[in-house]
């Protein structure tokens, strides 16, 4: 397989060759929302917390006879059906992080690349080393492709993060750090030779 290799004025520079065990393999979408529900349910915070009975601050005396009253027998003042009294099976502090097998995430992660190839969305850059200390000469750089977002992947200085950082929809990711959520949440993904080599490394 092979795809042209520019740099980020958009400028020709050679061909490249991909990997067909990465970039063309069988498109099982159900696999993607999957690995996409995964890490939504690892990003919830989980901090939703209610008072239960025993939290409710209170006394804990019977508040009247347990006969002769005319009234239903009560236990405590801290019960639900009373005002300011506990919630009964309320939302407590807990993670919703699941497992997920580990083959079925390196697949996913070969689907959404494949995705992106077949549908003309993957651009191969040389590198990343460029001068840019403004947000203006990104963007400069940026329109010469056309896309509405952008994702790129490669080893980047702290001169081209800044330059990128007001840019909505252009982000900066390592080739690590690369998933299936951020791939398939931009048009356009940018991947350095560098961080290709890396992904082969990764997924082979």
């Amino acid at each position: 397989m092979e795809c042209k290799l520019v740099n980020l004025s958009n400028d020709n520079i050679g061909i490249i060759q991909l990997n067909p065990s990465i970039f063309s393999v069988k498109q099982k979408l159900s696999i993607l929302h999957d690995i996409v529900r995964w890490q939504l349910a690892k990003k919830r915070a989980g901090t939703h917390k209610v008072k239960g009975v025993s939290d409710v601050s209170g006394t804990t005396a019977k508040p009247y006879s347990q006969k002769r009253t005319g009234r239903a027998r009560q236990g405590s003042l801290r019960s639900p059906q009373f005002r300011g009294g506990g919630v009964i099976f309320g939302p407590v502090v807990r993670s919703y992080a699941y497992s997920l097998n580990k083959k079925v995430r390196k697949f996913g992660l070969k689907i959404a690349l494949s995705l992106k190839y077949f549908n003309n969305q993957l651009i191969i850059l040389d590198n990343l080393n460029i001068d840019v200390k403004k947000t203006s000469e990104m963007c400069k750089y940026i329109k010469n492709f056309k896309f509405s977002s952008f994702l790129i992947v490669g080893d980047y200085g702290d001169g081209l993060l800044r330059a990128t950082r007001n840019l909505h929809h252009v982000n900066l990711i390592k080739p690590i750090g690369l998933n299936v959520f951020d791939i398939l949440n931009h048009e356009c993904i940018m991947l350095t030779s560098d961080a290709l080599k890396h992904l082969e490394g990764r997924l082979l």
